[in-house]
Formats: structure tokens, C-alpha cells, sequence
């Protein structure tokens, strides 16, 4: 009579790991080539801003001066050869001496209907010489994020790059179900059996190329879904954590006569508030009414490429009209800072970003050894069919 319970138990627990393993295999065919794209994709993005340089040598600046231009004289070069752009710039101010001075006009009237494509200017900050004039998506390090983000289709694409992260997280619990092992024999099931033959080798890379890479590849995951839809992830956290209220800064258009100051002047006036923290954006007034955006990264801010310190200083006067200091954010906002840098691994630096790099890579390894898995259990499976309904040779 006790073998009956042990045969249910048995026969439920077959039938659990039945319906996992057809999930896995489901998901897996549906969206593996997606995911290994977003993943290749998103390992060189990592390197963004190194593989554009080399991709467009003209952005690696020839020092044959040591004499660097002033912020100000970059910027009446943007505006000398952009003549017909009223509207404000935003200066990344590089990391390197020898890097161009990128600067980005967004919504420039050619990409209007595009959503998020700016025009790209960069400017050698030696000779004042523009070396690249591009848009948003014309060239390969946009185009291939954009693949990233949204598989090039707009905003419908963030949407569905959001679900098929939630259907990863599902692939990738059902893949560990599968995998679990007995205690006495997890270190065997952590091991890589290089002598084995083919099929076993392909399977083991599989196995483990998602246990190694789980935590990141969760991490990757859960932040990839929340800066896919923050219309729906941020509302969600500020209810846990009520947000800070948005400067927003006006300069004093009274005091319009006396004549804009310049960004180096700017740059000074933030940076009394600041000292040790590198400068890394400058955004020009978008009009006569709006002010200088001097962004800076403090030692501790997890972002190296988009910090969240920010001082906002008349155009007019050079009085400081607000500041947003991450070290004053309350839980939620301080979570969303980190959302960016925890996916680009900068947040770890150098050895974050490989980590990073290492894991997108082993998206199309997952999908590559499981189609491969996949097709042998097939070939395998129809072998045995075909055994089974031959006829007997006569006798």
C-alpha cells in the first residue's frame, strides 16, 4: 500500500518537470534568436563610446597643441557651423584629452518624426575643427542600440523588449528547475565534462553558461525591463518611495541686457560647489528664458556617463538657481540612479562592464547549444520511430 503515495508523488513530479522542460524548449525557440541579438547586441554596447573611436578615427583627436580651446570658443564653433540650430546644445566633455568634444542638439527638425534622434556635432577641442556631423540611428553605435532597445521599432519595440524580459525571467527559472540536482551530486552538475563526446560537451555549455551567468544575467534582465517602460516601472517604485520635486530653473530675463555669460564662466560658478567632482555634460540655454545644466560625477556616483549631479546657473547673472544632488535622493530615486549603471556594469567599473560583456555573450551561447540540444533529441527521437515501425526481415 506505501508504494502507491510514492508512485503520485512520482508520477506529479514527472509531470511538473514535463511542463517546465516544454516551457523551456517553447520559450526558447520563440524568442532565443531575440534574446541572443539583444545580448550580442548589449556586449558591445558596453564599449560604446571605444568602438565608435574606433569605428570614426576622426573622433580621436591629433594633440598637436597643447593649448586647449575654451568651452566657449567649442561652442561658437557648434553654432558657426550650425548656423540654423536656435536651440540649446549638450556638451559631453570626454574622459581622454585626445577625444573629440561630442555635443547633441536634440529634435533637430530632420529627425523630428523619429522620436529620440539628436544630431551629433563633434568638435576637436585643439583646433576647433568640426570632425563629425551625424544623426541619432545613421551610424553603427546608435543603430546597434536602438537594435538594442527597441529591435528599431520605436517605442512598440521598448514595449515588446519589456515582455520578452519578463518571458527570460520564466526561461531562466524554468532552466534552473531543470538543472537542479541532488546534493550529493551538484559538484558533478557544476562541471564541465571537456572529454565527454560533442553531445555532451554542447550540453554542458548550455547548463552552464545559465548557472554561471544567472545573477547577472537576473540583474541585466530586471533593469533591461525597467528602463524599457519607466512610464510603468517608475510611478510603481514612487509609490514605495514618494520622488523629489524637478527643478525647474528660470533664468532672470530682466537682467537680459547685460548679455549671456559663457560656459567656461558657468563651469566655474558650478564647480565652486563641486570641487572635486568631474564635469562630464553642459547644456547651453534652450532660449532666452532658460539657464545653464552643468553636470557633474561625484566620486561616489555610480554612473561614470550619465551622473545625476546637476547645477543650474543663470545665464544672465551666473547665480545658482537650483541643484540636484543624488546624495540628498530618497530610496526610490536612488534606485533609479543605479538602474542604468548596474546594466552598462560601470556601476562596477572595468571589471563590471566585462562582467557584463562575458554574460550578453552567453545569450547566443544559450541559444546556439540549445537549438543544437534541441535538433539531436530529434534526430535521436525519430531514430527510435523509425526502429519501432520497420518490419521484421523474413525469415
Amino acid at each position: 500500500m506505501s508504494s502507491m503515495p510514492r508512485q503520485r508523488s512520482s508520477a506529479g513530479k514527472a509531470a511538473i518537470r514535463r511542463f517546465w522542460l516544454a516551457m523551456h524548449l517553447y520559450l526558447g525557440l520563440t524568442l532565443g534568436a531575440i534574446i541572443a541579438v539583444t545580448g550580442l547586441s548589449g556586449s558591445l554596447l558596453v564599449f560604446y563610446n571605444e568602438l565608435d573611436t574606433w569605428l570614426n578615427p576622426a573622433l580621436s583627436v591629433d594633440r598637436t597643441t597643447s593649448h586647449r580651446l575654451d568651452y566657449e570658443a567649442v561652442f561658437q564653433a557648434l553654432r558657426r557651423a550650425e548656423p540654423n540650430r536656435p536651440h540649446g546644445w549638450r556638451l559631453e566633455i570626454p574622459d581622454a584629452p585626445n577625444q573629440a568634444i561630442t555635443a547633441r542638439y536634440y529634435r533637430p527638425a530632420e529627425t523630428a518624426a523619429r522620436g529620440f534622434a539628436p544630431l551629433l556635432v563633434s568638435v576637436d577641442p585643439y583646433s576647433g575643427d568640426i570632425v563629425a556631423n551625424r544623426f541619432w540611428g545613421e551610424f553603427a553605435m546608435t543603430w546597434l542600440y536602438d537594435l538594442h532597445y527597441s529591435l528599431l521599432l520605436g517605442k512598440s519595440g521598448k514595449i515588446a523588449m519589456a515582455v520578452v524580459g519578463g518571458l527570460l525571467l520564466i526561461s531562466l527559472a524554468s532552466g534552473v528547475y531543470l538543472w537542479w540536482p541532488p546534493r550529493h551530486k551538484l559538484i558533478n552538475a557544476l562541471t564541465l565534462k571537456a572529454h565527454g563526446s560533442p553531445a555532451r560537451l554542447n550540453y554542458d555549455l548550455h547548463k552552464l553558461a545559465g548557472i554561471y551567468g544567472l545573477i547577472v544575467l537576473l540583474v541585466l534582465t530586471l533593469t533591461g525591463i525597467a528602463l524599457e517602460i519607466p512610464d510603468y516601472v517608475n510611478p510603481l517604485i514612487n509609490t514605495l518611495s514618494p520622488p523629489r520635486a524637478a527643478p525647474n530653473p528660470y533664468s532672470d530675463t530682466t537682467r537680459r541686457a547685460s548679455g549671456r555669460i559663457s560656459l567656461d564662466q558657468a563651469l566655474a560658478v558650478a564647480g565652486q560647489r563641486y570641487p572635486d567632482a568631474r564635469p562630464c555634460w553642459i547644456e547651453t540655454p534652450r532660449d532666452a528664458d532658460g539657464s545653464y545644466r552643468i553636470n557633474f560625477r561625484q566620486p561616489w556616483e555610480p554612473s561614470r556617463r550619465f551622473p545625476k549631479t546637476n547645477v543650474w546657473i543663470d545665464q544672465y547673472s551666473g547665480a545658482i538657481l537650483a541643484i540636484d544632488d543624488p546624495s540628498t535622493f530618497a530610496a526610490g530615486d536612488t534606485l533609479l540612479t543605479w538602474l542604468h549603471p548596474l546594466h552598462s556594469g560601470e556601476a562596477l567599473g572595468l571589471s563590471g562592464r566585462l562582467l557584463v560583456l562575458i554574460s550578453g555573450l552567453a545569450c547566443p551561447l544559450l541559444f546556439v547549444t540549445g537549438m543544437l540540444h534541441w535538433q539531436r533529441k530529434r534526430r535521436v527521437q525519430a531514430i527510435n520511430r523509425s526502429a519501432k515501425t520497420a518490419k521484421p526481415f523474413p525469415r
